[in-house]
C-alpha cells in the first residue's frame, strides 16, 4: 500500500492542480468578456449576456457529475484530456463568430461558451479534485483550500492579462489563444498528475482521529450517491451552502458598484476578489483542525460581522466600513466551496467522492439565481440604495446558524447509532 503522506511528489501534484484550476477559473471571468462583446454585439441585451454566465455554471455541474461517473471506469488523465478537448473546441470555436451576424453568434456563445465551455471546466474541475486529494488524507481541507484558491483566482490573476491582449489583439484572437493556453495546461496535467495506488486507510484514519465531531465514525462508512441523498443530513448542509451562497451573490458581484457607491473606486472590487480566495485557505485550515461545526461556524460568523459592518457603513456613510464587510463577505463566500468537497469527502467518504461531490455543486445553481434576483428586486425598490441588500446578509446568516445547528443535531442523532 502506497504511503501517500511521505509521498513528496504529491506537493508537486497540488501545485500543478492548482495551476490547472487557476486557467480553467476564467470561465468565472464572464464579466471581462461582457463588455468587448456588447461593443460588438450592440443588441444583445443585459440578461442575455447574463445568460450565458448561467449555462455555464449549469454545465459546469453537469460536466462535473458526468466526470464523476467515469472516474469508476477512466484514470484521471482521460477526465484531462476530455476537459482539454471541450475547452479548445469551445474557446476557439468562439474566436470564429462573425461580428456582423449577432443572433447566429449568441446562439454560438451559449452553446461554446456555455455547454462546452462549462462541461470542460467541470471535467477539469472533477479530475484535479478528486484525484489530488487523494494524496492529502492529512490536510484535506488545506488542500482543497489552496486548490479552490487558484479556481477563485483564475479571474483575478489572469485577468488584467486577458484585459490587455483584448485592447491589443482583439476579443477573438484573445479566446484564441486562450483555447490554445488551456488546452497546453489540461495535456501537461495528464504528464505529471496521478492518482495514488491504493488509498492510505492508516493516514486517513490518523487525520480523522484529529477531529472532535461526526468525522470519525462517518468516515466509517461509504455512502453511495443514494445512500447521500437520502440522508436529511446531506440536505441541511446544502440548505446551509445555498442560503450562504444567495447572502455571498447578493452583493459579490456588484463588490465594484458597491465601492463607487460609497465613494471609492472599482479597484476594491479586486481586493473583495482577492480574500476570496484567502477564504478558500482559512475554512480549509479550520476544517483540518477543528472539524466541520468550527469551520461552518466561522464561515457564517464572517457572514453576521460583514452583514453588521456594511449595516453601520450604509448608515453611516463610511466607505472603510461598507469595505470591510465586503471583505468579510469575500472571505465567508470563497470559504463555502471549500468546506463543501471537504465535508461531502469527511462525513460521505472518499471512495464515492468523485460522484457525490459534484452532486452537491448543484446547490450553486439555487444561488446563483436566489442571490442576484433579491438583490436586482430590493435595488429596484429602494431606489439604487443597497441598505436593503446587506440587511438580508444578515438575515441570511441568521438563518444559517438556524440550519447549522440543526445539522449538528442530525449529525449527533448519527453518532449515537
Amino acid at each position: 500500500m502506497e504511503n501517500v503522506t511521505t509521498n513528496n511528489k504529491r506537493w508537486l501534484y497540488l501545485i500543478t492542480g492548482t495551476v490547472i484550476l487557476l486557467f480553467v477559473g476564467l470561465i468565472y471571468a464572464w464579466s471581462i468578456f461582457k463588455a468587448p462583446f456588447n461593443a460588438i454585439y450592440t443588441d444583445w441585451t443585459l440578461s442575455q449576456l447574463s445568460m450565458v454566465f448561467t449555462i455555464s455554471m449549469a454545465f459546469f455541474c453537469i460536466g462535473g457529475y458526468l466526470a464523476g461517473l467515469m472516474a469508476r471506469k477512466f484514470d484521471v488523465k482521460v477526465r484531462f484530456i476530455i476537459a482539454a478537448i471541450l475547452l479548445f473546441v469551445g474557446f476557439f470555436t468562439v474566436s470564429t463568430l462573425d461580428p456582423n451576424n449577432s443572433s447566429r453568434s449568441l446562439v454560438m456563445v451559449y452553446i461554446f461558451y456555455g455547454v462546452f465551455g462549462g462541461s470542460g471546466v467541470g471535467f477539469a474541475y472533477n479530475g484535479v479534485i478528486t484525484t489530488v486529494t487523494k494524496w492529502f488524507p492529512d490536510k484535506v481541507g488545506l488542500c482543497n483550500g489552496i486548490m479552490l484558491m487558484g479556481f477563485g483566482l483564475g479571474g483575478l490573476a489572469l485577468g488584467s492579462v486577458v484585459n490587455s491582449m483584448i485592447g491589443s489583439k482583439g476579443i477573438f484572437a484573445t479566446f484564441r489563444f486562450l483555447a490554445i493556453a488551456i488546452a497546453v495546461v489540461l495535456i501537461l496535467g495528464t504528464l505529471i498528475i496521478k492518482a495514488p495506488e491504493a488509498p492510505a486507510a492508516s493516514a486517513a484514519k490518523a487525520a480523522d482521529d484529529e477531529d472532535e465531531d461526526e468525522t470519525d465514525p462517518i468516515r466509517k462508512k461509504n455512502y453511495t450517491s443514494g445512500e447521500m441523498l437520502r440522508t436529511s443530513r446531506f440536505w441541511m448542509f446544502i440548505l446551509w451552502t445555498i442560503v450562504l451562497n444567495s447572502a455571498g451573490l447578493l452583493v459579490i458581484n456588484s463588490a465594484a458598484n458597491i465601492s463607487i457607491a460609497f465613494g471609492g473606486t472599482a479597484v476594491l472590487g479586486m481586493i473583495v476578489s482577492l480574500f476570496n480566495g484567502v477564504g478558500r485557505i482559512i475554512a480549509g485550515t479550520n476544517f483540518d483542525k477543528f472539524g466541520r461545526k468550527i469551520a461552518m461556524l466561522v464561515n457564517t460568523l464572517f457572514f453576521v460581522i460583514a452583514g453588521v459592518l456594511m449595516i453601520a457603513g450604509n448608515a453611516t456613510g463610511s466607505l472603510a466600513l461598507v469595505v470591510i464587510g465586503l471583505i468579510f463577505v469575500g472571505m465567508a463566500y470563497g470559504g463555502n466551496p471549500t468546506i463543501t468537497s471537504t465535508y461531502v469527502n469527511k462525513a460521505f467518504g472518499p471512495k464515492y467522492f468523485p460522484v457525490n461531490f459534484p452532486l452537491a455543486n448543484f446547490s450553486l445553481l439555487p444561488a446563483a439565481i436566489i442571490g442576484p434576483m433579491i438583490s436586482a428586486s430590493l435595488l429596484e425598490k429602494s431606489g439604487g440604495n443597497y441598505g436593503s441588500n446587506f440587511i438580508t446578509i444578515l438575515v441570511c446568516a441568521i438563518i444559517g446558524f438556524g440550519l447549522m445547528v440543526v445539522l449538528n443535531g442530525l449529525s449527533r442523532k448519527y453518532e449515537q447509532k
